[in-house]
């Protein structure tokens, strides 16, 4: 039987993504390249069903029921970053980034640096699984019910507006921007991020990772129903936050940046609205290096 027409999209963006993976690699040309093609043998070794993906203009990606892990290539680094990975265990302690966070880990590789092959594997395919195991449960969505419950697939007052793990989802205010209270720290910022409706999610997950990469000491926060970052002492430096459909990347002292974001009027703060597939990695980086030398939106909980 021939292939549909949506199996064939799907089959032509594989392979699509392949050849610019292939690109990448060979366009190192360094130690680089030889580690993201050995990470990329070990995945599909590992999971011989992995859909190979190219998202953020520019980022390899290895999916199966949902994302697995990217492959990011800096001056320095070859980073690999499994989307669940705090929820993986890992024995043999690959894992020596984004460790702070509720979601992801990291492993970054250095030039001469030794992977574990079968530890990887394993990793890849615990990730695997566990994709596999959140798209069974979509797939069968149980409600709870109390015995007696009237009406079919009703939900009992204690599951209402809860997710899957029984713990109250946040709130969406207009243009789907998720209501997180204030507070200090990661994990504020990331149960903001967690709760991004969708590719808005993925997009706070990049931007998240692109700030705390460039901007040294980072401080975060959540405020006003959106992250913030800062440096201690030099006050609050860059924010987000969701409308239906952009998300909205703020620079508080924006008019010193070079180039100059282009959205705003105030006398310092500048910002950029980032739509689906058009988040702009260097340029972001740039900006938040800069602001990283320039004194910030100073409150009364981030002076020295």
């Amino acid at each position: 039987m021939a292939e549909n027409t949506s199996e064939k999209s799907a089959t032509a963006a594989k392979k699509a993504a392949s050849k610019l993976i292939d690109e990448r690699i060979e366009e190192l040309g360094d130690w680089r390249g030889e580690v993201l093609a050995r990470v990329r043998r070990l995945v599909v070794r590992a999971d011989p069903e992995v859909v190979e993906e190219w998202k953020w203009r520019g980022v390899p990606v290895w999916s199966h029921d949902g994302m697995i892990c990217t492959g990011e290539t800096y001056k320095n680094v070859v980073k690999i970053t499994f989307a669940k990975g705090a929820s993986l265990e890992d024995p043999a302690g690959l894992f020596n980034a984004s460790l702070d966070g509720n979601t992801r880990r990291a492993i970054d590789l250095h030039e001469g640096d030794q992977l574990d092959e079968a530890a990887f594997q394993s990793l890849v395919r615990a990730a695997a699984a566990l994709n596999a195991s959140s798209a069974q449960r979509r797939r069968t969505p149980g409600q709870a019910r109390s015995k007696g419950a009237a009406g079919k697939g009703e939900r009992t007052e204690a599951t209402k507006g809860r997710g899957r793990s029984g713990a109250a989802k946040p709130a969406l205010l207009a243009g789907g921007n998720p209501r997180i209270p204030r507070a200090d720290g990661d994990a504020p910022v990331q149960a903001y991020i967690e709760a991004m409706p969708g590719w808005k999610r993925d997009v706070g997950r990049r931007l998240d990772e692109l700030v705390v990469r460039n901007l040294p000491d980072v401080r975060k926060a959540v405020k006003w129903n959106s992250p913030f970052y800062g440096i201690e002492g030099q006050g609050w430096l860059v924010s987000f936050h969701t409308f239906t459909n952009y998300v909205k990347v703020t620079f508080f002292p924006g008019t010193s940046l070079r180039p100059v974001p282009p959205g705003g009027t105030s006398d310092d703060a500048r910002w950029i609205d980032v739509h689906e597939d058009d988040l702009d990695e260097a340029q972001l980086a740039t900006w938040v290096k800069q602001a990283a030398t320039l004194p910030g939106w100073v409150t009364s909980d981030i002076r020295a």
